[in-house]
Formats: structure tokens, sequence, C-alpha cells
């Protein structure tokens, strides 16, 4: 994979292991990136860390046509949009379930790209090695009239999705 599909990201965190973890996970990919990885790797993964209100009204990436399933968990829990605390726990659990180790693709996505991000440093903190952002999230950036889906992200690559 190229240099200009994958795009190491520095950002600010709070602790030194924090910091650690922002330097050295997997980075940020496009959506099309993701999705080649997602078709290229049977063990690669799609972890979707939006809210089940967001799930259920705006939509879920659709990975039917690589006969695998994208995983939900949230990393920050509605109403109150505070931190799920266990989110590693929860989510190794899954990834046990699922046959991925911690050298599998594990992609992340949200709205936008910022959850996505910290769910990918957090996890790579945990030791798994090859944690993804997917840049722009499924909704991506806004547009000039203030809408989503227009700019970048899952739906504006043209990827598939449904509704819940």
């Amino acid at each position: 994979m190229g240099e200009d599909k994958i795009q190491k990201q520095s950002g600010k965190a709070g602790s030194a292991a924090d910091l650690s973890a922002a330097a050295s996970y997997a980075g940020d990919i496009s959506p099309l990136s993701a999705w080649e990885i997602l078709q290229s790797e049977a063990d690669a993964v799609l972890v979707d860390v939006r809210t089940d209100a967001e799930w259920a009204f705006v939509g879920l990436p659709d990975l039917t046509a690589l006969e695998k399933e994208v995983l939900l968990l949230q990393w920050q829990v509605f109403p109150q949009m505070a931190r799920d605390g266990a989110f590693n726990e929860k989510l190794g659990e899954m990834l046990s379930a699922c046959r991925t180790d911690m050298d599998s693709a594990v992609i992340f996505i949200c709205r936008s790209g910022a959850r996505s991000r910290d769910a990918a440093i957090s996890l790579t903190g945990a030791g798994y090695r090859r944690c993804y952002n997917l840049a722009g999230g499924f909704e991506g950036d806004l547009d000039a009239n203030g809408h989503r889906g227009n700019v970048s992200g899952w739906k504006c690559a043209g990827l598939p999705w449904r509704q819940r």
C-alpha cells in the first residue's frame, strides 16, 4: 500500500502511554483503502464506534459483498457521550470471537474520523499492531451547505451502506 493511502497522524494525547500509542498506531486510511484491506485480508475487521442512535438513524457500512459483518461497539455511550471505560476489553472479546489476532487489520470508523482515531490509538496501546482510522468516517466533513456525505467519507466514496 502506497504512502499516499496511509498517513501517520500525530495528535495531542494525555499521558506518555497515549503519546506512544498515537505515534505508533497504523495511521489514517481512505475509505477505498479500507475496502481493499477488508476485501483482501480474511481476518481484517471494520469496527463502527458510533452510537446506537447513529447506527439507527444514519445507517451502517454494508460488508455483505465481502461476506463480513461490521462490529458495532460504541466508543462513547449515548446520550451522556462518556467514553466506555471497558471498550478495549469488550472489543478484545469481539475480535477473539472473529478469530482475529494482534496482527490483524482493525479498521475503525465513526461519523467523521475523530472518535475512530481515538479508538485506533487506544487499541494500539492494548497491543494490537495494525489499528487504522478511516479518514473522513462514515459521513465525512461538512460541505459548503453544512451537510455531510458529499465531501469525504464512506458514503461519499460510494461504498455500500444500509439503514439498520
